[in-house]
């Protein structure tokens, strides 16, 4: 029996294949396991193939793996689409009544449980219902208690009335029954529950609480996958503190706005994918030459273009660190979990504030559309510590005013770093333009002027390299001879690729990086390591780029980039064949 266990729902776009996954994830948390699920969906309303994929242990788990166990087929391409992963034993539940499944033919290794979804789903009170018939018929499978899903449907279903939780409860119960009164099976999986409490979300809901928590009280944005989950998670929620959300008419118009608001004195941010990002970058210049705290997160996908837009890629980074006419001061941080979505974007509004600059929080599809299990103390609001940089108060205005009376908001200070007025403080009223400046915001084409503010902007990015901590994460043996590095999502498929490498007698030292600028001088590392491999989720290996650049060494590549995210054991296969041929892996 697996220590864990992999169900999966399959059919087309529009068939309620999210909600379904996202009642039986809810239900496997409410159970006391951890969890860990994955999407597969194209970039349409209905039609096209979608998936949903869980994986739960009592353990935690960080990454997918190419093994399904259970898998809710409703149609004849989600069995072809997930043939690789099934195995001897994994149990495959379909509807033999409908059309399409009529001449499904189950490999004789397998288990095919033919279950009159629709039918039962209408005895219950209506058809729509068949998919919680086949979580009934999973409950059974897996020997999970029925009464968890209960809790789970209560809260999916519970302001739709009683009559309608009531109903798919009873269409929950018809499919465990159904499986009990035509199939003698013993099935071979059990899923043990706990007393445990865990937070389940993802990786959108983690910026937006984040955010929420540093003290963001702006938010504009327009929807675009895979971001558009953090504009929704602060719909309803950020207004209980005081604060706003708009939908703006495009990306333009949502920077901007979010400029506006920030300029005001508000946190603010907005939210984006890589089109997004070429629109807002016209704007993005405007925010660091009037240093203006703003942080601007990009959730990529496949690109370029329109691209893949439910696809995972990690293409964008060349674009963050240089986008932009002109040379533009900027912070780049890159979470690596779906609890990191939280920390960093805490962390980034800190910096934006600190440092006043734009900074970017990217993040990408594999954590937007995860749903990951976390202790409830992972985010204790009570632990943010939120600093508001060199913000005057209006008894030290004086002290930033020229021998005219006049606040000086680009006073070239030692550090860079500027004095900043809140609107409304007496004796710190300003302005700034967005042709260069000096320093009291005024425009000017003065030589040394120029000079001089540029040189300022310059410094405030060198003082944050001193005064804050841009490390990496260590992972695996510190004494090992190989090297893997990598950035942003990966971190939990190459962490549990470190036991399987454990296994097979292979040691590897993990550094997992979080801070793409300013980042940490990785040079006596990559020297002191006999293989250097980095791992990234994009066909030109833009980090490893970076690395070699920073260390004048050349390191291998494992790039992936046909849209879906890297799986523990897939990864754990390509590091072996990296160290037994000294070549790069492209997928």
């Amino acid at each position: 029996m697996h220590k864990d266990l992999n169900w999966a729902i399959g059919g087309e776009a529009g068939d309620g294949i999210d909600s379904t996954g996202k009642i039986f994830a809810q239900a496997l948390s409410r159970a006391g396991r951890h969890v860990f699920t994955s999407k597969d969906f194209a970039s349409r309303i209905r039609g096209g193939y979608t998936a949903y994929k869980v994986r739960t242990s009592v353990e935690q788990v960080e990454s997918v793996v190419d093994r399904l166990d259970i898998l809710i087929a409703l149609t004849q391409r989600t069995v072809d689409e997930n043939l690789d992963e099934l195995h001897e034993g994994s149990v495959i539940i379909y509807d033999g009544e409908r059309t399409t499944m009529q001449d499904l033919e189950i490999p004789d290794e397998m288990i095919g449980l033919d279950v009159p979804l629709k039918s039962l789903a209408e005895d219950a009170g209506g058809a729509i219902m068949r998919n919680v018939v086949a979580l009934g018929v999973a409950c059974e499978v897996a020997s999970f208690p029925i009464e968890k899903l209960d809790e789970s449907l209560e809260k999916r279903f519970g302001d739709k009335g009683t009559s309608i939780v009531e109903n798919n409860k009873e269409a929950a119960r018809l499919g465990q029954e159904y499986v009990t009164e035509n199939y003698d099976h013993d099935f071979e999986y059990e899923l043990e529950t706990t007393d445990n409490d865990y937070v389940l979300l993802n990786g959108d809901e983690a910026i937006g609480m984040g955010a929420i928590a540093a003290g963001c009280r702006f938010y504009a944005g327009y929807p675009i996958t895979p971001a558009t989950d953090v504009m929704e998670y602060l719909t309803g929620r950020i207004e209980r503190y005081g604060g706003s959300v708009i939908q703006a008419e495009d990306e333009l118009s949502a920077i901007n706005l979010a400029l506006g608001a920030a300029r005001a004195g508000a946190r603010s941010m907005t939210a984006t994918s890589g089109p997004g990002i070429d629109l807002m970058t016209e704007t993005f210049g405007l925010v660091a030459t009037t240093e203006t705290p703003l942080v601007i997160c990009d959730v990529m996908r496949s690109g370029p273009s329109t691209g893949m837009p439910t696809k995972q890629e990690q293409g964008d980074l060349n674009q963050l660190l240089y986008g932009g006419h002109g040379e533009v001061p900027r912070f780049v941080l890159a979470p690596t979990t779906v609890a990191e979505c939280f920390h960093k974007t805490v962390e980034a509004f800190n910096l934006a504030e600190k440092y006043q600059v734009p900074v970017y929080v990217t993040s990408d599809l594999s954590l937007a559309v995860t749903e990951q299990t976390f202790a409830p103390e992972e985010f204790d609001m009570d632990e943010v510590e939120i600093e508001r940089g060199n913000l005057v108060e209006p008894s030290d205005v004086e002290a930033w005013q020229n021998d005219q009376g006049q606040f000086q908001p680009h006073y070239p200070t030692d550090d860079g770093i500027s004095p900043r007025t809140l609107p409304g403080t007496s004796g710190g009223a300003h302005m700034t333009t967005g042709l260069e400046h000096d320093e009291l915001g005024r425009r000017t084409e003065d030589t040394d002027v120029r000079i001089e503010q540029v040189d300022k902007r310059t410094r405030k990015v060198e003082t944050a390299i001193e005064r804050e901590n841009w490390e990496y994460r260590e992972f695996g043996e510190e004494d090992s001879d190989t090297l893997v590095i990598s950035w942003g999502s990966n971190e939990g498929a190459i962490r549990e690729a470190l036991d399987f490498l454990e296994d097979d007698g292979i040691s590897v030292r993990f550094l997992s990086c979080s801070y793409m600028f300013p980042r940490a001088d990785l040079t006596e590392e990559i020297e002191n390591a006999d293989e250097v491999i980095v791992v990234e989720c994009n066909a030109g290996g833009q980090f490893a780029d970076l690395l070699e650049h920073d260390t004048l060494s050349r390191v291998d590549r494992i790039n992936k980039y046909n849209g879906v995210r890297f799986k523990a054991d897939e990864l754990a296969s390509e590091i072996k064949d990296v160290l037994a041929t000294g070549t790069e892996v492209t997928a």
